[in-house]
């Protein structure tokens, strides 16, 4: 599912997905769900999103984004987390790349091919530690 889920709720969109992708990003729903509970859940570009905040760029251009987003790629699962760490100048994927585990981290995006591979541990200290807790 690339981006392209016609899904128009997030249990929709899990219960679309073959095992075992199903059950791990039905995990993941959960643990997102737990740890940030304020952040409501919708669709948004084919995925799931929990949560929105106003940007606006030095140009003048703004407009709405999903705070955290969870998607089911053709050849991994995607965390997207859009929330800077505690000091406003690294995004909490970067901030915590090294203990994340075996995965892909780009600015905001987590990638990892199944559940195993990342360190959901860390996802849950990164809310505690000052990252998540501020969304």
């Amino acid at each position: 599912m690339k981006g392209s889920s016609k899904a128009a709720t997030p249990e929709e969109y899990i219960d679309g997905l073959p095992e075992p992708r199903r059950g791990e990003i039905s995990e993941l729903h959960k643990l997102i769900r737990a740890t940030v509970p304020g952040l409501a859940p919708t669709m948004e570009f084919g995925m799931i999103g929990y949560g929105k905040y106003r940007y606006k760029y030095a140009s003048g251009r703004e407009g709405d984004w999903i705070t955290i987003a969870l998607a089911s790629q053709k050849n991994y699962i995607s965390v997207y987390v859009c929330s800077m760490d505690e000091t406003g100048k690294r995004y909490i994927a970067e901030k915590y790349k090294k203990e994340l585990g075996k995965v892909s981290v780009g600015k905001s995006c987590i990638r990892f091919k199944k559940l195993a591979d990342a360190d959901l541990k860390v996802l849950k200290e990164a809310r505690r530690s000052g990252g998540m807790s501020r969304i």
